[in-house]
């Protein structure tokens, strides 16, 4: 006899299969937003540290709104630095193209560096400063703003400092080491093949030529004569006539206020609301991305492996 289905059983059926199929959908659409919620925080979350490591580097887009410029020069003035004058000159370049700075600040803590690429800035300031006449340029210095820093820093309008800032040291220096009893001592012989007379220019395993120390500080003293000249030119009649000021010595920023090195005090934000008269600071400081860093990093592993590999030598 075949098996009936009561009407009971049969809406009972309906509703299990209703109830599974509510089921199912439910937890469909739970999974769809779980995973919609996922990636929504995977991609904030990758947005935040691509930012905080500087992949979208500097996006040139203009800011809304009148504001403060600010540019950061701090540690070594070096080629390779992030202080570099390229770094540098492309924050600032950055800061006065866009047509709501109203005045830039270049804030500087640094003991100094290459002469040449601080030279570079200076120049580039003076370029920009020129072409934007109604921008104003103000140096604020922090902790230190010596030699190179200097060279940078008197190419603005006026320089700002703290009471306790470390200013000067508008010198030249070249130096270095000798092995020359250590090696006597030792039993070490050095041997050493040129081409050229002054090939091996203050060698530091071999005496002291005199006539290249000569020319060494020849060299120097005419460095130090365009350092002077630099710092004439950016500090005018501000500075004081004392031979004292180009020895190479540094001062407090009171002592460089008094000397005519900083015309007062003041920190970013005081210029920026006192001086400039818009309070709001923008950074165009160039920082330098997440790609720069990989590709830095990853052409020195490449250099260590491939100097594992053997020794060379060359001559330069």
């Amino acid at each position: 006899m075949a098996d009936t289905e009561t009407p009971n059983e049969g809406s009972e059926k309906q509703v299990l299969e209703k109830l599974l199929l509510s089921s199912l959908r439910e937890q469909r659409r739970a999974r769809q937003w779980s995973i919609f919620f996922k990636s929504l925080t995977f991609i904030y979350l990758f947005i935040l540290l691509f930012v905080g490591l500087g992949w979208f580097g500097d996006s040139g887009m203009s800011i809304s709104g009148k504001h403060t410029a600010l540019v950061e020069l701090r540690g070594v003035i070096a080629p390779d630095s992030i202080s570099s004058a390229d770094n540098v000159n492309a924050g600032l370049q950055h800061a006065f193209k866009d047509q709501k700075t109203q005045g830039v600040i270049l804030r500087i803590n640094s003991p100094g560096g290459s002469p040449v690429q601080a030279g570079y800035i200076n120049d580039e300031i003076r370029r920009l400063r020129a072409e934007y006449p109604r921008i104003p340029l103000y140096v604020v210095v922090e902790d230190v703003c010596a030699s190179g820093g200097y060279y940078v820093a008197v190419a603005a309008d006026k320089i700002f400092v703290d009471k306790a800032s470390i200013i000067g040291s508008i010198g030249v220096l070249m130096n270095g080491f000798g092995f020359t009893n250590a090696m006597d001592k030792l039993g070490i012989e050095r041997r050493l093949l040129t081409a050229g007379k002054n090939k091996a220019f203050l060698d530091p395993f071999s005496p002291v030529n005199p006539e290249q120390a000569e020319y060494a500080k020849k060299m120097l003293d005419d460095i130090h004569k365009q350092f002077i000249e630099v710092v004439q030119e950016g500090r005018g009649k501000r500075l004081k006539n004392t031979p004292e000021i180009f020895s190479g010595i540094v001062w407090t920023g009171q002592k460089s206020i008094d000397l005519g090195l900083a015309d007062a005090m003041g920190s970013a934000e005081y210029v920026a609301r006192e001086i400039i008269k818009a309070e709001h600071i923008v950074d165009y400081t160039t920082r330098e991305g997440f790609a720069e860093r990989f590709a830095k990093r990853f052409g020195a592993a490449a250099a260590s492996v491939l100097m594992s590999m053997g020794s060379y030598g060359g001559l330069w």
